[in-house]
């Protein structure tokens, strides 16, 4: 929302500070230190838990081998596991505060953490090398690289009488102190810059530099600047990379301005820049405060998760993925098992003015709320992130609701949900259906007939509910499942390849990888097992699948969209002189949809999504590949509203019936994921056995069952159960329920 707001605070509120030393450590921060007043410094720990407002001060045990800190500001402050690192600061000598005696420090301190809350105390550690020398206003940050587990602490610049532009690594693990050798071009000394580590990059912006024009190291008493240089370094190879010179000109204030003392934090692969003030000469005799935030996408978005299903009609589906932090939209696209014709005689489609996306790589700054034009700079690019976001569709709604409740517990939302419930494809013979292996799992989902599954997550509760209404469903196939003949062991009636008759009886899922799947064509063979295949058949024909080669099958735009849910009833037609464009290449150029024909979807009809985040670099890579049916006017939908409520020595689970009955229902049938031989063998191959078929919504799991269900791990733990309708046309899509288990419950089963 780009807005702020002041919460209302309680407990031992601190008394404000400057250059106070400041870590986040989940929901709670922790403050050291920093100048109360002029000449007063302070050495007390404040911790603030922000999901409460709630501040607290703590006084950590003193160390055993010498004193605690002592009062002290511009000192780093930095988190690295359950521990707290802090170095170097100004202290006053003199014990009256009017008369500032500065001492620069360079003593080391480790602050233990109690999980949650509180703290242990602080130690000294006893280190091997030559420390760095006494300083202020530095920064400190803690690099683990991937392939190497020894975490390091990294501390550049500050001030000790003149500025600094030294380098020192630490190594955590064996306290061991070094001046690492660097390539590049070393930033100008400064005090009061910032540096946050993205990825294997130390970013370094702003700060106080030498004014003198050839960029020497002034005297002690020489003059000073604020900057707006940024540079970064590659903690890897420890090569320094300029971004923005000192002496780079911005006319068009497209950049940040020259500041220090302004803070900065990463959230993801974006770094945010706040306030500060900017430099002065001494004729000046004042300094302004600046209070424009800006960020800088670093990189290319992360894939998303793969599309999630909420609900299926005859020609729609509506659909939800996973947030992705700070992206500007969403690319969503999709191809069919039928042949799209081109869109003949349509002109090729450009780049629209109002276009932001960049297809090259880079960074791209952004300031908020402000409007700024597209300017492209060395390895930069300038956008305006609202602009992102207006190529949306005009046929695509995007649902704004994000969110469900679990009955009487909590509400679900986002990454964080309790509850996942995903409509698995109805498909009236066994080789048609389509199941996920590693359901990506949000939210909880309702589906009318037809869906391609309901799948709910559940929590290890007494009693939790999915809520149908604003709930979301997911089949997620990065490979491609189906049910074969040979894996329906006994007679089952018509079952839609994902239910048997006998409870002893199991199916299995076998997968297809995604390689084969992208020139598969679905079979039209059928499994004789009853009567609703050819009451199908002459009931609602559908359109046989024509023969499909690799090269016919193009993905097509559905839209950009803002948020990470849509209603898609159409998508858009691909000019034929670009029809032998690839497709799948990332970060391809966007085309002017208003110049683009709509092709609606049909019913029956098998569609495959993928989605790609977008910010101020371009479009990042596609999610995984997510598959979906659209329904066959007739059959059920799928049961909803589950419910798991948990007794002594067994389960009940419940369920309301489907809203779209589609005729009378004639018995539902509940199954549960078992382990076997084959799960070892091939653990993507789910094997179910029913546990209930009748005509009641609702039956009792028994411990004896649950003691040989097989807990998934594909996401987090959980058992699967799975539901389905039945009415004279056959059985509908099947409600997957995901009821997850604490690792202490899962480790038992």
């Amino acid at each position: 929302t780009n807005q702020w707001f002041l919460p209302a605070v309680r407990g031992d509120i601190p008394p404000g500070c400057a250059a106070h030393g400041f870590v986040c450590d989940g929901t709670r921060i922790l403050v050291f230190g920093g100048m109360v007043e002029y000449g007063r410094y302070s050495n007390d720990l404040y911790e603030l838990q922000a999901s409460r407002w709630l501040w607290k001060k703590v006084k950590p045990q003193a160390p055993s081998n010498g004193s605690p800190p002592c009062p002290r500001l511009g000192h780093s402050f930095s988190l690295y596991g359950n521990k707290c690192y802090l170095f170097g600061g100004l202290a006053n000598e003199s014990e009256d505060s009017n008369n500032n005696v500065p001492r620069y420090l360079n003593d080391f301190y480790e602050l233990e953490l109690q999980h949650g809350s509180g703290v242990v105390g602080w130690s000294i550690p006893v280190t091997k090398g030559i420390l760095p020398s006494p300083r202020e206003s530095h920064t400190a940050i803690v690099y683990c690289r991937k392939d190497v587990g020894s975490p390091k602490m990294y501390i550049f610049g500050g001030m000790c009488g003149c500025r600094l532009n030294d380098l020192w690594e630490l190594d955590i693990e064996t306290m061991t102190w070094s001046r690492p050798e660097t390539k590049g071009t070393v930033p100008l000394p400064r005090s009061l810059h910032t540096a946050n580590v993205i990825g294997n990059k130390m970013y370094v912006f702003g700060g106080w530099v030498p004014q003198s024009a050839g960029g020497e190291i002034s005297a002690p008493d020489g003059e000073w600047k604020c900057t707006g240089s940024f540079s970064y370094l590659n903690l890897d190879t420890t090569e320094w990379i300029g971004l923005i010179s000192d002496c780079q000109e911005d006319k068009s204030n497209l950049l940040p301005g020259p500041r220090a003392g302004h803070c900065a934090v990463a959230v993801g692969t974006r770094l945010y820049i706040w306030s500060g003030r900017d430099g002065y000469r001494k004729a000046w005799n004042n300094q302004v405060c600046c209070k424009d935030l800006w960020y800088l996408d670093t990189e290319r978005p992360l894939a998303p998760s793969q599309v999630q299903l909420i609900r299926a009609t005859t020609n729609s589906f509506q659909l939800k993925w996973d947030e992705v932090p700070t992206v500007e939209g969403y690319l969503l696209q999709l191809h069919a098992d039928s042949p799209v014709p081109p869109a003949a005689g349509i002109p090729g489609a450009g780049i629209p003015e109002t276009s932001v996306l960049n297809s090259q790589g880079g960074c791209s700054l952004h300031q908020s709320p402000q409007s700024l034009p597209s300017v492209p700079y060395p390895e930069m690019k300038v956008d305006h992130p609202s602009q992102t976001n207006n190529l949306i569709p005009n046929n695509v709604q995007v649902s704004l609701s994000s969110s469900s409740k679990v009955e009487g517990k909590e509400k679900v939302a986002a990454a964080e949900n309790k509850v996942t419930q995903e409509t698995m494809k109805n498909h009236t013979d066994a080789t048609g259906f389509k199941e996920s292996n590693a359901p990506s799992l949000l939210p909880v989902c309702t589906s009318s007939a037809q869906t391609s599954a309901n799948v709910g997550e559940l929590h290890d509760l007494d009693k939790q509910t999915v809520n149908p209404d604003a709930s979301v469903s997911s089949t997620v196939s990065s490979t491609q499942t189906m049910v074969t003949q040979q894996a329906v062991k006994t007679e089952s009636s018509s079952t839609n390849g994902a239910v048997v008759k006998d409870e002893t009886s199991l199916t299995t899922f076998n997968s297809k990888s995604e390689a084969g799947e992208a020139a598969y064509v679905m079979p039209s063979t059928r499994v004789n097992t009853g009567q609703t295949n050819d009451s199908h058949s002459s009931r609602a024909p559908q359109r046989p699948p024509a023969p499909v080669k690799s090269r016919d099958r193009r993905w097509y735009d559905v839209g950009i969209f803002k948020n990470n849910t849509a209603v898609v009833s159409q998508f858009y037609l691909l000019p034929e002189e670009t029809m032998n464009i690839n497709s799948k290449t990332e970060g391809a150029d966007v085309p002017d949809y208003r110049l683009l024909k709509k092709q609606d979807l049909f019913p029956g009809t098998v569609y495959r999504f993928r989605v790609a985040a977008i910010n101020g670099c371009g479009v990042g890579p596609f999610s995984k590949i997510s598959e979906f049916k659209t329904c066959i006017p007739g059959f059920p939908g799928a049961p909803s509203t589950v419910k798991i409520t948990k007794s002594v020595d067994c389960i009940h689970l419940s369920w309301e019936p489907p809203a779209s009955p589609s005729g009378n229902i004639l018995e539902y049938s509940a199954y549960l994921a078992i382990r076997s031989t084959q799960l070892q063998e091939n653990p993507s191959q789910l094997v179910f056995m029913r546990i209930y078929c009748g005509l009641k919504t609702s039956c009792i799991v028994t411990a004896a069952q649950l003691s040989n269900a097989h807990v998934d791990y594909s996401s987090r733990p959980a058992i699967v159960f799975r539901i389905s309708a039945k009415n004279e046309r056959g059985y509908g899509p099947a409600t997957q329920v995901r009821w997850l288990q604490d690792m202490k419950t899962s480790g038992s089963k």
